[in-house]
């Protein structure tokens, strides 16, 4: 009798699973941002939530949950219900980076998320103080190579995508330089002002106002192509080197079990809201582009990521408490 009870509400949940996602939503649905209020991440969220909330009728609000560079929050969305009520607006460092830099695997993406889409895109910069005799990145990598381990690069900390495209490009191109940490870009990018270290990897939109009145000297981008902000400025592909590119993502997750139409309804209408020009002009303002893919071109760029980053941080043995 137990057995009969016990596949009567499994059916039950079966058929009552496609009905509620047809439904939802039906309450104010969470958007989750893994760091503090007045970032690009929490922006980006705040950009998506109004238009989310025109489409679907009901509040999409953001929530604020920072700690231990984004491992906190996502952690709550991975062990959230899987109802479609509780997402993720993370980037590089919550969903790939951060479990595998802590002490304690708490999550993993492919187990744990259900990707939605890419929401931003933000590449990286190449700047260089004035005083660097490197007016390209040709330039830039034969002066280093002819004083290898002399140059220094300023970090925002262990385990940013800043800190870890210098390590790939080291890697890559056999280069040396001194890494010198900071605790977040404001430090790191008034020294590299000052003159105290030679070079960084900042995101475009944290360099462009230096970059323009010519506090610092940009040399090249790392996007898979130009940027609108610096469009005169070539791509390492473009100066000739193919392998080194690297940006900061922003893409939306919901916790894994999430009712697969859920997802989707959500993936098909922030790929019409991504596109609209109100939109990209308040990503473009952020200093981002929109970048609205399908579940699987997401998924796709995913696993590629992991594949660029995880192995290095593995390397280095990158630990962050």
């Amino acid at each position: 009798m137990t057995r009969v009870f016990t596949i009567c509400l499994v059916l039950a949940a079966w058929f009552v699973t496609p009905a509620a996602a047809q439904k939802w939503p039906e309450q104010p649905v969470k958007i989750v941002v893994p760091y503090p209020p007045g970032g690009n991440i929490d922006g980006a969220a705040r950009i998506i939530a109004e238009p989310l909330q025109a489409s679907f009728g009901r509040p999409f609000v953001v929530e604020n949950k920072a700690g231990a560079g984004g491992l906190i929050g996502a952690d709550a969305v991975a062990k959230a219900e899987p109802d479609g009520y509780t997402l993720l607006l993370g980037a590089n460092g919550p969903i790939l980076f951060a479990p595998e830099m802590a002490s304690r695997r708490a999550y993993e993406w492919r187990r744990d998320f259900a990707p939605i889409t890419m929401v931003s895109l933000t590449p990286l910069v190449l700047q260089v103080h004035p005083s660097v005799a490197a007016r390209s990145v040709k330039e830039f990598i034969e002066l280093v190579r002819r004083e290898p381990g002399k140059l220094t690069m300023s970090s925002p900390g262990p385990g940013t995508t800043n800190h870890l495209l210098s390590e790939l490009v080291q890697s890559k191109l056999g280069l040396s330089w001194v890494t010198v940490q900071y605790k977040g870009n404001a430090p790191a990018t008034t020294d590299l002002i000052a003159g105290h270290v030679n070079f960084n990897f900042d995101q475009v939109s944290v360099a462009l106002p230096y970059i323009k009145d010519g506090r610092t000297r940009a040399l090249g981008v790392t996007g898979s192509q130009r940027t609108s902000w610096l469009p005169d400025l070539p791509t390492f592909d473009e100066q000739g080197f193919p392998d080194i590119v690297g940006a900061t993502f922003t893409g939306l997750m919901a916790p894994a079990k999430t009712p697969p139409e859920i997802v989707a309804r959500l993936n098909a209408e922030l790929r019409k809201i991504l596109t609209d020009p109100l939109v990209k002009s308040r990503f473009t303002a952020l200093g981002a582009d929109a970048v609205p893919m399908s579940i699987d071109e997401f998924r796709q760029y995913l696993e590629k990521e992991d594949a660029t980053w995880l192995p290095l941080i593995r390397k280095m043995g990158i630990k962050v408490d």
